[in-house]
């Protein structure tokens, strides 16, 4: 048996040319599709938001009816593999009017999925931008229908999240293209925010000190019933412009609808409500309890207050939907929840890279180490493809979980995302507080941080043959942002010294299985 030896440079700053810092070598990958010119000319309908939660339920049930769905994403890579033979995947962005004309140019029906509530900067001024050039374009390509899902609320004191959807719907609907506008409820079902929300706080607290927002009412609708009147507004005649409300069967309070999982659960919880919450403290406190973090945890508070319940019944008279009630929609969410085929977190946007010039290679802070596995590529990329989530980091996950609280403090992302699936990784997934920037199995993984830093970082697994063996190599980088990002490197540099090569370690050891005589540790060795 193959004697495991991890290595580690004397210095963070000395590497080989082969891990040199991603921006350098542009190792931003991805699998970029173009419009395919044999493609039936129409009916073609554009799909924007195909990676999101509800775009990702409804592109499987467009392909399940025959239809030809064009996709247009900025992160092409994260579709590949989950198409049919039907679908063409573009790559492009809808705030890039050249982007929103080429992919438009040919579509009969367009659906806008898209919005910005996870931007770091202003989402109701991207939002608006985005609407306006897709609406021009839209028009401009002769498209049939526009199809929006946007949101429920009524009144003058609307939350910035719903004003801002609602007016997204009144730019289409005023495009001059025929535009089907369904403002829904909140969304129940495996993987959505309010879901993931409602399920962390009845499974988490036996007894829930709750603000005042846990009286509001509203109306949930069941994701396979959203996805149902998303499909129903193909065939709705839409001469003009038409607006919908759309909500399950029941009308229910925040509260209610915690008791109705608690039931379906079997737990018995109490919920004492507070008179007085500020959105920040109930979004940290969310922050705290649930998977979301405090900046859509804000926004989702300032919604709440609002109650997003239908008073017009027009979507049942004119389309053939039979929504399901609250204790059904949950039941169904509960039997979905470890299949659950997207999530809310699928959409919210890569962290954005610092907009000053490249630093000189010299200046990026660089920790490599490697171990020799006396196994294939494909069994060594294993453990390496299982990381995070319930898998873990294999070593020191306490530790990684107050960084998460530390950044959750701060505004980040925290720790409580997790990811997709056990087992399986594309480009674009979400991995706790890390995206997958490129996979190549059996050879390559790449994250990039989604955290607070002060600059940018990636964490980098390459796996190479070595005779009988493979070798693991473990790279993180570090792009600092001035003095303050090389401050935050030497900070953390003893908790590198001391995670780095214990993560390889428990990496090679999930890897290799010992003979019973064998000694359980492997004898390391560090060296340049």
């Amino acid at each position: 048996m193959d004697r495991l030896s991890i290595r580690a440079p004397a210095s963070p700053a000395r590497h080989s040319a082969r891990d040199v810092a991603p921006r350098d070598l542009n190792l931003h990958s991805g699998v970029v599709s173009t419009l395919d010119t044999n493609a039936p000319p129409c009916p073609t309908v554009l799909l924007t938001g195909a990676t999101g939660y509800v775009g990702g339920r409804l592109l499987p049930a467009l392909e399940a009816h025959g239809t030809h769905v064009r996709c247009m994403t900025r992160r092409p890579a994260f579709l590949t593999g989950r198409v049919g033979p039907n679908t063409t995947v573009v790559s492009g962005d809808l705030s890039v009017a050249e982007d929103a004309r080429r992919v438009l140019s040919g579509i009969d029906t367009a659906y806008f999925l898209a919005h910005s509530m996870g931007a770091s900067g202003s989402f109701e001024a991207e939002d608006r931008t985005v609407a306006q050039t897709f609406a021009a374009a839209a028009r401009d390509a002769g498209v049939r229908r526009i199809i929006y899902l946007g949101g429920l609320g009524s009144g003058d004191d609307l939350s910035s999240h719903l004003e801002s959807r609602q007016e997204v719907g009144r730019i289409l609907r005023a495009s001059g293209v025929p535009t089907i506008e369904l403002r829904s409820s909140i969304i129940i079902g495996a993987g959505s925010l309010s879901y993931d929300m409602i399920s962390s706080l009845v499974t988490r607290l036996p007894v829930m000190i709750t603000p005042r927002w846990v009286r509001t009412m509203t109306q949930p609708i069941a994701i396979d019933d959203v996805v149902a009147y998303l499909l129903a507004a193909l065939d709705v005649p839409a001469t003009a412009g038409r607006l919908y409300e759309i909500g399950g069967r029941d009308r229910v309070s925040y509260g209610d609808l915690m008791r109705e999982f608690a039931i379906l659960r079997g737990l018995r919880r109490t919920i004492i409500p507070v008179p007085m919450l500020s959105p920040w403290l109930s979004s940290l406190w969310l922050g705290l309890i649930t998977p979301l973090y405090a900046r859509v945890g804000r926004h989702l508070i300032e919604g709440v207050r609002n109650e997003t319940v239908v008073h017009d019944d027009r979507a049942l008279r004119d389309m053939p939907v039979r929504p399901r009630g609250v204790h059904d929609a949950i039941q169904m969410a509960i039997a979905d929840e470890d299949q659950a085929s997207s999530r809310w977190q699928d959409s919210l946007p890569p962290r954005p890279a610092h907009r000053r010039a490249a630093a000189p290679l010299r200046k990026q802070m660089v920790d490599s180490r490697w171990v020799r596995v006396p196994a294939s590529p494909a069994e060594a990329f294993g453990p390496i493809q299982r990381l995070g989530g319930r898998t873990g980091w294999y070593y020191g996950n306490r530790l990684w979980h107050i960084r998460g609280w530390l950044d959750l403090a701060f505004g980040g992302v925290g720790m409580r995302r997790g990811r997709r699936h056990p087992v399986d990784l594309v480009s674009g997934d979400l991995l706790d507080f890390w995206r997958v920037e490129a996979i190549e199995a059996p050879r390559l993984l790449r994250l990039v941080a989604e955290m607070k830093l002060p600059g940018r970082a990636w964490l980098q697994y390459r796996v190479e043959p070595d005779g009988d063996g493979a070798i693991i190599r473990q790279t993180a980088f570090f792009d600092p942002n001035g003095i303050l990002g090389r401050l935050y490197w030497y900070a953390f540099a003893p908790a590198h010294v001391i995670m780095f090569p214990r993560i390889l370690r428990g990496i090679a050891n999930a890897v290799v299985v010992e003979p019973a005589d064998a000694p359980k540790d492997p004898d390391t060795q560090s060296g340049t």
